[in-house]
């Protein structure tokens, strides 16, 4: 056992590029499997005037 990576073995080149290989598509897959609820309008937000009180109501929306 190395703890060199001068100095190690094709094996051990070859098992750090497999992890790393592995937790890639780990991050990908969660990536296209978690997405937020389409029922999020981020485009119309309405727009507040400095100095009036305003009151805020809704539901959060779900992370899935």
């Amino acid at each position: 056992m190395t703890h060199s990576m001068y100095s190690a073995d094709r094996a051990t080149h070859l098992k750090i590029v497999v992890i790393g290989l592995l937790c890639a598509i780990a991050v990908a897959v969660v990536g296209i499997f978690a997405h937020v609820s389409s029922n999020i309008d981020l485009g119309t937000a309405a727009l507040v005037k400095a100095g009036r009180t305003t009151t805020l109501s809704g539901n959060v929306p779900a992370i899935r």
